[in-house]
């Protein structure tokens, strides 16, 4: 499994953190789900803008082939960001997660 992670800051001052959460929610993550090796995500964010975007993918080649879609997504979020997102990809080499923890998140 390989991970996409995406180091970002809300503009706060634009758009609060739960509208870009809902936005994501609305706009990318339903297209996310349709890319081929797609695992899911995990997004982080502080109530100050500072935020962590994960996307998991079953292998290296999935992670790269879906990189213009992450590119393109990003593009739509730019004048919401503070400065420009980072990216990083890294092998993910443990996942633990409770099995009730997505449920307890999905409110």
């Amino acid at each position: 499994m390989h991970s996409r992670v995406t180091l970002l800051e809300i503009d706060t001052l634009r758009v609060d953190v739960e509208e870009a959460l809902a936005r994501f929610r609305a706009e990318v993550l339903p297209q996310l789900r349709e890319q081929p090796g797609y695992e899911g995500v995990l997004v982080l964010v502080s109530p100050e803008g500072p935020g962590l975007l994960v996307s998991l993918w079953s292998d290296e080649q999935a992670m790269e082939a879906a990189g213009p879609f992450a590119a393109g997504a990003l593009a739509r979020f730019a004048t919401i960001f503070r400065a420009p997102p980072g990216r990083e990809h890294y092998a993910v080499r443990l996942l633990d997660a409770p099995a009730g923890a997505l449920a307890a998140l999905e409110t």
